[in-house]
């Protein structure tokens, strides 16, 4: 099965039918699937290989979707760059995947020259500038006929980490990862249909927004893709777009509540809200939800490697809030100790996660150019996620760290995540985070790197005694700094390597 044959069909059965809309851009299903063919076809004669790669750094808009899938037809491998990385991250990607050409825009063009790392081939959906070759020409001007790619040959997209923990690593997916998420899980879970419009809100370079593109895909749902989010804006297009189904981030659903909450009957159209992301806060569902008593809230555990793990369902939300959800179908998931050993319900260890030979069903197939980091992460089929989790007696996971974010303290394990919610319920704090840190008598000890709400004023002193109230008082820090901002990569995850290299050179 191949993410080409789902468009194909879509196109066949209805080609008039809207597939995807950004802005003032609308595309139907059989203008994304010529598009895209063309675009498979002038990329092959200009030189493209099956296994080339194709890095396309666009924001929000419809030519996405072409990319992709005109990546795709041609049997290379596409890289999608997230236009809130900085110069240095994009040199590092493009510097590692060495691709053949790069799709880019007017509003990337500035970064990737700063990263000093382009490609020969390089085409423009804006108008074009020296060495650049018009997107629409190419697409115009090309052939119609699908290049004729070897069923063997899977891979689709070398999915960049996040890099929280050092530098990323290009984990390669394949379409037979995509098309089981995208048209067995999600179809199955969320009850997907042709009749959905789902609405992207966050970058379709970034997993997320990512996924409800491959929803529209495979399902055949229509995709409505907001250039950026703006609250406001959101609430408009789901009531003039009759919006059905919307994926968020936790932050996406704090910054609607409002609008939700002002206007109701705005939102009457919405029957799902899919979230993934950090944690969501059971006081935003619960707002949610008296505002719109019939939203289904799905949340879920997902990574780049291995795809949605567990699912919560909308019956769930608040007899398991705290909880990710159960196993999803078809996924192994097992908890083990440092030796390797299955750990019993109610203890913590670390997740560990099977589908199936790597690169086919969930599992990536490995990361790319990187055989040692593969062999590290995957075990017998066993994809080592690196966090730590524990089940309930009624077989639901909860998060409890990541394992490199564990403190060992005087032969304690301190959970940082345990520590962090802590110390958010001061007064004034706006976030924290929780690293370990060399300590002479104890081996490591807590530091908490507090950052406040403009004008608020906390003590150290506050949240050490804060803690030693709240926790166990061996879990409390041992240090506290204040800081202006916590340091993120541009998905916003706290940078906790750098948070111990920054204490390690300014001392305790």
């Amino acid at each position: 099965m191949k993410l080409a044959a789902f468009l194909a069909a879509h196109a066949l059965a209805t080609p008039g039918r809207e597939a995807v809309a950004c802005g003032n851009v609308r595309l139907s299903f059989g203008e994304v699937d010529a598009q895209s063919t063309r675009l498979a076809n002038g990329l092959v004669a200009r030189g493209i290989a099956i296994g080339d790669r194709v890095a396309i750094a666009l924001a929000n808009r419809a030519e996405f979707v072409v990319a992709f899938m005109g990546v795709v037809k041609a049997g290379a491998i596409a890289i999608t760059l997230n236009p809130r990385l900085s110069a240095p991250e994009v040199a590092y990607i493009l510097g590692d995947a060495a691709p053949g050409a790069l799709v880019l825009e007017d509003e990337t063009r500035a970064l990737l020259l700063k990263s000093g790392r382009l490609p020969g081939l390089r085409l423009c959906v804006d108008a074009p500038a020296a060495g650049e070759l018009s997107f629409a020409a190419l697409i115009r001007d090309s052939g119609t006929a699908l290049p004729d790619i070897p069923p063997e040959f899977d891979d689709c997209m070398i999915s960049y980490t996040s890099g929280t923990t050092g530098k990323p690593k290009g984990a390669i997916i394949t379409q037979a990862n995509y098309i089981m998420l995208a048209a067995y899980l999600n179809g199955l879970q969320w009850n997907l249909t042709t009749a959905d419009r789902i609405l992207a809100t966050t970058p379709l370079a970034h997993r997320s927004a990512f996924q409800r593109l491959l929803n529209m895909v495979c399902a055949g749902a229509s995709l409505v893709v907001m250039p950026r989010f703006d609250a406001k804006e959101a609430a408009r297009i789901i009531e003039a777009e009759g919006i059905t189904l919307m994926g968020m981030v936790p932050t996406v659903g704090r910054m609607l509540l409002p609008e939700i909450e002002a206007a109701p009957e705005r939102f009457r159209t919405l029957r799902a809200a899919v979230v993934t992301g950090e944690a969501f806060p059971v006081e935003v569902k619960q707002r949610l939800l008296a505002a719109l008593p019939k939203l289904e809230l799905h949340s879920f555990f997902a990574m780049t490697e291995v795809g949605a793990i567990t699912n919560l369902g909308p019956s769930e939300q608040f007899a398991k809030g705290s909880s990710v959800g159960r196993v999803s179908p078809g996924v192994e998931l097992k908890l083990v100790d440092d030796t390797g050993a299955s750990v019993p319900a109610g203890e913590t260890g670390e997740i560990l996660v099977r589908t199936g030979p790597p690169g086919s069903f969930l599992t990536m197939r490995g990361y790319y150019n990187n055989p040692h980091a593969t062999a590290e992460a995957i075990e017998n089929g066993w994809v080592k996620t690196g966090d730590l989790g524990r089940f309930d007696a009624d077989g639901y996971l909860y998060i409890v760290d990541r394992k490199k974010d564990m403190v060992l303290s005087g032969g304690y394990n301190i959970y940082s995540k345990e520590v962090e919610a802590a110390i958010l319920a001061i007064p004034g704090v706006h976030d924290v985070a929780v690293v370990g840190v060399p300590d002479p008598v104890y081996g490591e000890a807590v530091a908490a790197f507090v950052e406040l709400h403009p004008g608020a004023s906390v003590a150290a002193e506050q949240v050490v005694e804060h803690c030693r109230e709240s926790i166990a008082s061996y879990k409390k820090p041992r240090h506290v700094r204040f800081v202006q901002a916590l340091p993120r990569n541009s998905t916003g995850k706290v940078l906790k390597y750098e948070l111990r290299q920054s204490f390690a050179a300014g001392g305790s």
